[in-house]
């Protein structure tokens, strides 16, 4: 029987739940907005605790429906997002390139999701707002990319703005979690083949309900 996070249901493959994280106004709300409604806005609205939504992507021949949690950047709503921290497969480390001080942060961010996450978590690393005029850029795309490489993480530049790489994050992390569930699948249960496919020997009859 199929049970647990990443399992076959009927209308899709994997169920992936994805964690954003990081300072207060770096645009996770943005790259969740453009990611999940393809939409872009200038108005800027604190999340307040936790925020999500949920997209079905195709990946490989499979359907993978994504659980994107937002959080809450702000010190004071911390300790309501580590609780959130456990359940996630994947966690999108986001910093704004135009703040310095969001960059810094990055490295207690780490921090937060080798206390509270689990320790097979993948994990990725976001500059946002990469539209920005040069002269206003703080972290140079080196920087960046020497912090992903001293952690073993892949590296993306992006804009919520612009759409530029938003689609290429969600599904990099989406694939790197989805070969490490099928992976697991296979030592967990080899030979079973009813993991992700339905029983049809017994015609059309009815699935049995389940009470999980």
């Amino acid at each position: 029987m199929a049970s647990g996070s990443g399992r076959a249901r009927a209308d899709y493959d994997y169920l992936i739940k994805l964690l954003l994280i990081g300072d207060s106004g770096v645009g996770k709300s943005c790259l969740l907005l453009r990611f999940s409604d393809n939409s872009f806005t200038t108005s800027f609205i604190t999340t307040i605790g936790i925020d999500f939504k949920i997209r079905t992507i195709e990946l490989d021949g499979k359907r993978i429906k994504l659980q994107i949690w937002d959080t809450a950047g702000q010190e004071r709503f911390r300790t309501i997002t580590t609780a959130y921290y456990r359940g996630a497969m994947g966690i999108l480390l986001v910093y704004d390139v135009t703040d310095e001080s969001s960059f810094n942060n990055i490295r207690n961010w780490i921090r937060n999701i080798e206390q509270h996450a689990s320790d097979n978590v993948n994990k990725i690393l976001v500059g946002n707002k990469a539209d920005m005029d040069e002269s206003k850029r703080a972290v140079p795309t080196e920087k960046g990319q020497a912090l992903a490489d001293e952690f073993g993480i892949k590296f993306f530049e992006t804009s919520a703005k612009t759409n530029q790489n938003v689609e290429d994050v969600f599904f990099t992390i989406a694939r790197d979690i989805k070969q490490r569930l099928a992976e697991s699948d296979a030592k967990a249960e080899p030979g079973n083949l009813r993991l992700n496919r339905p029983d049809t020997s017994r015609g059309p009859h009815k699935k049995e309900k389940s009470c999980c």
